[in-house]
């Protein structure tokens, strides 16, 4: 990765930087798009595990990434999920996942749900 091609960031990517998970170092420094809501889960997860100033310092820095959700987006992720039911995927991903199609940029996750599934960049 050379930090020029965007990637949508899901909830377990943004927490695989915050954390400094070494398989997730290359894209620190990559251009970030994600959703509100993952961002909303993201700071649920870092203030859940009583570490308020690290959550409060990437919502800060994240904001301004999220990109907009089209309404119909939310029909779309609600039959992806209904769809690959059998993959046990969350709400929020699928989400996430229809955003990045639709961005034409591939999901970044490391949730096996998506491992081998087409537009997903899958880092453990």
């Amino acid at each position: 990765m050379d930090g020029s091609e965007a990637l949508f960031y899901d909830t377990y990517a943004l927490y695989a930087i915050a954390t400094g998970k070494e398989s997730y170092s290359a894209f620190a420094k990559g251009k970030i798009v994600t959703g509100l809501m993952n961002l909303y889960e993201f700071y649920y997860i870092v203030i859940k595990e009583n570490n308020s100033e690290l959550a409060e310092e990437f919502f800060n820095r994240l904001i301004s990434s999220c990109v907009k959700i089209n309404t119909s987006l939310v029909k779309e992720a609600a039959n992806f999920r209904f769809k690959e039911i059998k993959r046990k995927l969350s709400y929020i991903d699928c989400l996430g996942y229809v955003i990045a199609k639709e961005n034409k940029i591939k999901f970044l996750t490391g949730d096996i749900g998506f491992k081998g599934m087409t537009n997903v960049k899958f880092v453990e």
